[in-house]
């Protein structure tokens, strides 16, 4: 199964997220902002799929899906956020196979993005 990076600031959100990934066979590497899963992508990386927050203190989801595909490129990302222009803005902006998940979404719409994301 796929490596995935998960980085949100909502500690819901990332345990539901986790939960969801992991029943699902995924070894999955927390962060709760973007600094944090910049660090994990120097210090475990490579991985298959970024699932980011786009909106988060710092460095926002968009910003680090833009750093970590520069860096690994071929990088999925599965931008999630309750403004889906935000979602629109991002994904035109990043280079590859992204995809978008409106928040508040069921555990159908998380799995069904990570399955498009992975095979």
């Amino acid at each position: 199964m796929a490596r995935i990076l998960l980085s949100d600031d909502d500690a819901m959100v990332r345990d539901l997220f986790e939960r969801v990934l992991a029943a699902g066979g995924h070894q999955v590497f927390i962060a709760q902002d973007g600094q944090e899963a910049l660090a994990w992508a120097e210090t475990s990386g490579p991985f298959d799929v970024l699932v980011t927050d786009v909106h988060m203190p710092g460095i926002d989801g968009i910003t680090l899906a833009k750093a970590l595909t520069a860096k690994q490129p071929g990088l999925k990302i599965l931008l999630m956020s309750g403004f889906p222009e935000q979602l629109h803005r991002g994904k035109a902006e990043i280079p590859g196979h992204v995809e978008t998940l409106t928040k508040p979404c069921s555990i159908d719409d998380i799995r069904a993005r990570i399955k498009a994301l992975t095979g």
